[in-house]
């Protein structure tokens, strides 16, 4: 069926909120593109003059192809080699979507979108659809083919999960460029104790390789274990320098609302890690390494001003 220009602009409007969405269901930017672009050949395909409500329509199908999609990645996921993280999203990214308040930004952190994998995928599309987005009840019922009651029942049971996980502290732009500095003097100190003292006593250190690139299969576990690893993690070698195909730059910057360091060697982005910051200190260390779940934040880098690393190693 042809699809006239008014559809296809009438799409193009709603694919940074479509995407949004998306990204925050799956953790994914590539599988959230390609859930909005099949999201387009349905529509594509449909009788639009029949549609009522277009931004309805679309959030279902979206959201629907999302579901069929995370009940398949819980599969791949028990096979996935190593530890799984989502894939990082650097600051000015437009498919962080909304970020007005407090719960929209806590909704896209690395943390939250973390915690967000222990949900079935029903309570994650509607702690998503209401926390992030505020859909009412009736919508996100309509959405799901559930009842409201029901989606008020799954909303307070994923909140709770969510809840369960520790709480960050938001930071700004200036406060987080402050922690990483100090964290990055206190990991290339050669001492152990001034790393300790940055971290919360049960912090952890979990990197993603995906089986492509060197990384630990088990998370480190107690401020000790994580100053311990951090402290090596900086410290100048060959095989290192041999490893990662040169030196190694270290940028402050933003991922996902939260401080992060981007790794970049010879103009390539080859990790970001994100920090949790919570009152008590920094309570986790989340790096992102596969190649596979870089691409984005790589092209956002490219075309973006960083200014001067912070350090050069390896």
């Amino acid at each position: 069926m042809a699809i006239s220009m008014s559809d296809v602009d009438r799409f193009e409007a709603s694919r940074p909120r479509l995407e949004a969405i998306a990204y925050r269901l799956l953790g994914s930017a590539s599988e959230a593109e390609d859930a909005v672009q099949e999201t387009f050949l349905r529509w594509q395909a449909a009788d639009t003059g029949r549609v009522e409500v277009p931004e309805a329509w679309l959030t279902k199908v979206l959201t629907n192809l999302c579901l069929n999609q995370l009940t398949s990645a819980r599969a791949r996921r028990e096979t996935y080699v190593g530890q799984w993280l989502p894939e990082p999203l650097l600051a000015g990214d437009p498919m962080l979507g909304p970020a007005d308040t407090a719960e929209q930004r806590e909704s896209v952190s690395y943390a939250v979108l973390t915690l967000l994998e222990r949900l079935s995928p029903n309570e994650r599309a509607v702690y998503v659809l209401r926390e992030a987005f505020a859909y009412a009840h009736r919508e996100i019922a309509e959405i799901l083919d559930i009842t409201e009651a029901a989606s008020q029942q799954i909303f307070h049971r994923a909140k709770r999960h969510v809840a369960d996980g520790r709480a960050r502290a938001e930071v700004d732009r200036a406060a987080a460029r402050r922690i990483v500095e100090e964290f990055l003097a206190a990991a290339t100190s050669g001492r152990t104790e001034p790393l300790v003292r940055l971290l919360t006593e049960d912090a952890v250190a979990i990197g993603d390789g995906g089986g492509k690139v060197p990384a630990r299969a088990k998370a480190f576990e107690g401020a000790r274990a994580v100053a311990t690893f951090m402290r090596g993690l900086f410290k100048p070698s060959k095989a290192k320098r041999d490893l990662v195909g040169g030196t190694a730059e270290i940028f402050a910057a933003t991922a996902n609302g939260e401080p992060a360091l981007v790794v970049v060697v010879g103009g390539r982005v080859i990790g970001v890690m994100c920090l949790e910051i919570t009152a008590e200190g920094i309570a986790a260390f989340r790096n992102q390494v596969n190649p596979d779940k870089l691409e984005r934040a790589a092209r956002f880098w490219a075309a973006a001003e960083h200014g001067e690393p912070l350090l050069r190693v390896f």
